[in-house]
């Protein structure tokens, strides 16, 4: 069975989303980041949602986390929670 580990950021629009995804790209830390600006409780764990596997997740999440090239930022990505920004760390198909 496919799981995955990865961490996310978690903002209200997608212009902070945005600004935080340039951030990053221009060396930012992501999870430095994600401490001072996601609204998610993981948040204080650098965004680190831990390892999961497909439905454990809304739908938008498995969708990107299952798919996107590992260690890279991914979004923004569009759920009822917000907008985030989603890095994939591990994977097993």
């Amino acid at each position: 069975m496919a799981k995955a580990s990865a961490r996310h950021l978690l903002v209200a629009d997608e212009a902070t989303c945005n600004e935080l995804k340039t951030r990053i790209a221009d060396g930012e830390d992501f999870a430095t980041l994600a401490k001072e600006h996601s609204s998610c409780p993981s948040g204080k764990n650098g965004g680190d949602l831990g390892e999961f596997g497909p439905g454990q997740m809304v739908p938008e999440f498995d969708k990107v986390v299952f798919s996107a090239p590992v260690n890279e930022v991914q979004g923004p990505v569009k759920t009822q929670f917000g907008y985030h920004l989603l890095e994939v760390t591990a994977r097993q198909d």
